[in-house]
C-alpha cells in the first residue's frame, strides 16, 4: 500500500502544479499588450469569481451580426477596494456598456479589460498587477 500512495500522491501534486502554472499565465502571453480594442454592447453576463471576474457582452460586428465578447478583469477584491460591488454590475445586465481592452493574441473575441463605462456613465480605469 505504501508503494502505491507515493506515486499517486506525486502525480496529484504534479498535476496541481501544472494547473497552477496554467491558471496564472502572464497576461502578455495571452493578450497583445501593444494593442487596444474598444467595444460597446449589451452586458449579458458577469461571473464574479476569483482569480478574475469575467464579463460577457454582445456587440454589433461586421455586417450587423452579433459578436459575443468575453473580457477578463481584475479580481472581485480589487473592485470592492474601489467601491464597486457585484450589485453594480448586476444592475447593468441587459444594458449598454463600453469596454476598452487588450485583445487576445489569437484574434478571438476575448480581451483583458482596461476600462469600463457603465450605463450610469460611471467610468473606471483598471490597474493591473
Amino acid at each position: 500500500m505504501r508503494h502505491t500512495v507515493f506515486p499517486v500522491g506525486s502525480l496529484v501534486f504534479t498535476l496541481l502544479g501544472v494547473a497552477s502554472l496554467h491558471a496564472n499565465n502572464s497576461p502578455s502571453a495571452i493578450f497583445d499588450m501593444q494593442k487596444r480594442v474598444a467595444v460597446t454592447g449589451t452586458l449579458s453576463k458577469i461571473d464574479w469569481i476569483n482569480p478574475h471576474i469575467v464579463l460577457t457582452m454582445d456587440a454589433k460586428g461586421e455586417g450587423g451580426k452579433v459578436d459575443h465578447w468575453t473580457f477578463e478583469s481584475n479580481p472581485p477584491s480589487w473592485y470592492r477596494s474601489v467601491g464597486l460591488a457585484r450589485a453594480d454590475f448586476a444592475k447593468a445586465l441587459g444594458q449598454t456598456i463600453s469596454v476598452e481592452a487588450l485583445p487576445a493574441r489569437d484574434g478571438s473575441l476575448f480581451g483583458y479589460m482596461r476600462k469600463i463605462t457603465l450605463p450610469d456613465r460611471t467610468t473606471l480605469e483598471l490597474v493591473t498587477n
